[in-house]
């Protein structure tokens, strides 16, 4: 769970290195859109991104651990401004988290909006 928040930290003030140390070298990220990403790309975006992130924060997680993997689900909400416009985003992810020696690394993760 604390690297869930390390996560959505590092994001916010796009700190490219501590991403870069959360994820595993063959990552993949569906976005909200359906889009597929690899580690470079999704570092790229969260490095460049469309929209001015201000705050991500978790809601309802829940653990599943198996022999040396976590899957992580839950409800985040995010508040930015795209185009100089403020906009709020409620939406679903799952997370699934591998040991890899002594750390813990994000393999794959999934994200889906909810609808207001």
């Amino acid at each position: 769970m604390a690297l869930e928040t390390l996560w959505n930290e590092a994001e916010v003030h796009r700190d490219i290195k501590a991403l870069d140390q959360l994820l595993a070298d063959k990552f993949i990220f569906v976005d909200i859109d359906g889009s597929l990403k690899n580690k470079s790309e999704f570092l790229d975006s969260v490095k460049d991104p469309p929209e001015h992130l201000v705050t991500v924060v978790n809601e309802s997680m829940a653990t599943q651990v198996y022999d040396g993997i976590a899957v992580v689900s839950g409800i985040y909400r995010e508040k930015g401004t795209s185009n100089g416009k403020p906009y709020s985003r409620r939406g679903r992810f799952t997370d699934t988290w591998i040991k890899r020696s002594t750390e813990w690394l994000c393999a794959a993760s999934q994200s889906t909006l909810i609808q207001k």
